[in-house]
C-alpha cells in the first residue's frame, strides 16, 4: 500500500545508497580496554554491532529505525535504535561526539548470529528488510596469513564488516525528492536545517561547519564511496577494483582447470574407444 501523500512512483528510476553493517570486538586487557567493574568475570570481550553510512555519512534521512536481535542469554536481547531519538541526543554535541549510525555496545564471551531488521522512512512505502551477521570475537580469515594479519593489526580489534547497497526501485515521488535533495560536503547543513537567529527555531544550535575536505571524500546524501582505502575505512573504489581483479583471476583459473579436465576427458575417451576396438577385434568369429 502506498503511503499517504507519497505521490506516484517515479517509473524507470533506481536509486541506491551504500552502507556498512557489522561488528567490532576487542578483548579486555589491563592497559587500554580494562573490564568494567559491573561486567561479569567470564566476559572476555567488549563489542559493538552497527549499521552506518560509508565514512559515517548520514543515513537517517532514508533509514529511520534498526532493530538488533542479540542472543537470548543477553538481558534485553531485542534492541531498537531510532533515528529521531539519536538526532535528539546529538543536539548540542560537537560533531566528533555525535552518533552517526545505529549502534549497540555489549560485552560477552561467545559468538552468535545477530538478526538486524531495517525500517525505512515512512514515505518510502518499503517493507522492513532483515539481514544477518555473525558476531566475531576472534581473528578469522580464509587462510592462516589472513588470520595472523588480523591478530597483529596493531589495535587488537576484530573487524567483521560488510559493505551493502540499499536499492530503491521506482521510489514514490515524495521519497524520491528526499533521496535526491542534493549531495553536499560532509558536515555541511542539511537543506532547511535550523540555525541561530530570529523566528522559528531560535535558540537551536547552529549546524556544524563542514569538515576538512580531502581528495576522494564522499558527499552526504549521495551514492559515493571513497576512491582509496583509509585507516578505519576498508571499503572504496580501490577495494572494488581489487575484488574485481581477484574474481577475474579466479575465473581464469577455473577456465584453465576446465580446459585441462576436458583434455583429460578426451584422452580417456580415446583410450576407452581403443580398448573397445581391441576387444571387438579379439572376439572369436
Amino acid at each position: 500500500m502506498a503511503p499517504a501523500n507519497a505521490g506516484k512512483r517515479v517509473k524507470g528510476v533506481q536509486i541506491y545508497r551504500p552502507f556498512i553493517y557489522g561488528t567490532t570486538a576487542r578483548p579486555f586487557n589491563d592497559t587500554d580496554n580494562p573490564r568494567p567493574a559491573h561486567v561479569p568475570a567470564d566476559h572476555t570481550h567488549s563489542w559493538q554491532v552497527f549499521v552506518r553510512g560509508v565514512e559515517d555519512v548520514d543515513v537517517f534521512y532514508w533509514l529511520r529505525r534498526v532493530q538488533f536481535k542479540l542472543h537470548e542469554s543477553i538481558p534485553n536481547h531485542l534492541r531498537t535504535c531510532d533515528a529521531e531519538q539519536i538526532q535528539r541526543d546529538n543536539e548540542g554535541k560537537p560533531p566528533a561526539k555525535q552518533q552517526r549510525g545505529f549502534v549497540v555496545n555489549e560485552t560477552g564471551w561467545g559468538e552468535f548470529e545477530i538478526t538486524i531488521k531495517l525500517y525505512y522512512d515512512s514515505k518510502s512505502g518499503e517493507k522492513p528488510q532483515t539481514i544477518y551477521h555473525h558476531l566475531r570475537l576472534h581473528p578469522y580469515g580464509r587462510t592462516d596469513e589472513e588470520r595472523e594479519a588480523m591478530r597483529n593489526n596493531g589495535t587488537g580489534e576484530v573487524l567483521a564488516w560488510t559493505y551493502e547497497e540499499q536499492l530503491f526501485n521506482e521510489p514514490f515521488d515524495e521519497f524520491y525528492k528526499i533521496l535526491t535533495s542534493g549531495a553536499r560536503d560532509k558536515g555541511a547543513p542539511a537543506p532547511g536545517a535550523a540555525g541561530t537567529g530570529k523566528g522559528k527555531g531560535k535558540g537551536k544550535s547552529a549546524a556544524a561547519p563542514p569538515s576538512q575536505k580531502e581528495e576522494g571524500d564522499v558527499k552526504e546524501r549521495s551514492a559515493m564511496i571513497p576512491l582509496t582505502n583509509r585507516p578505519g575505512q576498508p571499503f572504496s573504489r580501490e577495494t572494488e577494483q581489487l575484488e574485481i581483479k581477484r574474481i577475474k583471476e579466479a575465473e581464469e583459473k577455473v577456465t584453465a582447470m576446465i580446459l585441462e579436465l576436458n583434455k583429460e576427458t578426451t584422452k580417456k575417451e580415446a583410450e576407452l574407444a581403443a580398448l573397445k576396438a581391441a576387444n571387438s577385434n579379439a572376439a572369436p568369429a
